[in-house]
């Protein structure tokens, strides 16, 4: 059961938008609403690029940057494969 209430007021016309949406999908809209807000919070959220970091945390992500990739058995596979596009 979901405990938290969200409540917001739309034009008619988005409403009924919504909900034409919403039954192309099968679903309600309360569902379909909560489904492409927490779709489009999480693309805003790992959008972000900029982020703080205190000078020891700061020097940590730096060392990981900068060592080299530890090895990849899978990727040296993929990498050796020649393309479709190159196959004829």
């Amino acid at each position: 059961m979901r405990a938290a209430a969200i409540n917001l007021r739309a034009l008619p016309e988005q409403r009924d938008l919504i909900d034409q949406a919403a039954h192309l999908l099968g679903k309600n809209r309360s569902d379909f609403m909560l489904e492409a807000a927490c779709e489009r919070a999480q693309s805003v959220v790992l959008d972000q690029v900029h982020f703080r970091l205190n000078a020891d945390s700061f020097q940590q992500f730096v060392d990981l940057l900068d060592a080299p990739p530890a090895p990849n058995a899978g990727l040296e596979r993929l990498l050796a494969l020649k393309p479709i596009w190159d196959k004829a």
